[in-house]
């Protein structure tokens, strides 16, 4: 009975005995994840960043309804950070406002008209915010 090997061996030796050059290693394209040479292939990503900033650097927040049966949604936009962070700042924000909220597309939303209440959390965390919208 033959003795099983992998196939990265087995590449191995069939490029040893045919005396072509080694291939490129796996992890030298980015958008690679998985290679039969060598398997899974784990790659040191910086963190994704959410959000994207205005020019101005201010957030917006604004009251919308539309789309949501009748209800009440502030969205905060205009943070840039970590989905932690951004999931840490909602947190505070809906124990601030004891309300429920989420963070989608790296927009913060929050149920309810709690504008006075979310403005001032966010200018005492040091933020520059606009009201926008009705």
């Amino acid at each position: 009975m033959s003795k099983k090997i992998s196939l990265a061996d087995w590449q191995a030796r069939l490029g040893a005995s045919t005396g072509a050059e080694p291939a490129t290693p796996a992890h030298a394209d980015s958008d690679l994840v998985y290679s039969t040479a060598s398997g899974r292939i784990n790659s040191k990503a910086a963190p994704e960043t959410l959000g994207t900033a205005y020019a101005d650097s201010a957030l917006r927040v604004r009251r919308e309804t539309k789309g949501r049966g009748g209800k009440t949604v502030l969205t905060i936009s205009g943070i840039t950070g970590s989905a932690e962070q951004l999931n840490a700042l909602c947190s505070e924000l809906k124990k601030k406002c004891a309300c429920g909220g989420a963070v989608k597309d790296g927009v913060i939303e929050i149920q309810g008209d709690k504008r006075e209440q979310v403005t001032a959390v966010l200018q005492q965390k040091g933020y520059q915010v606009k009201q926008a919208g009705g």
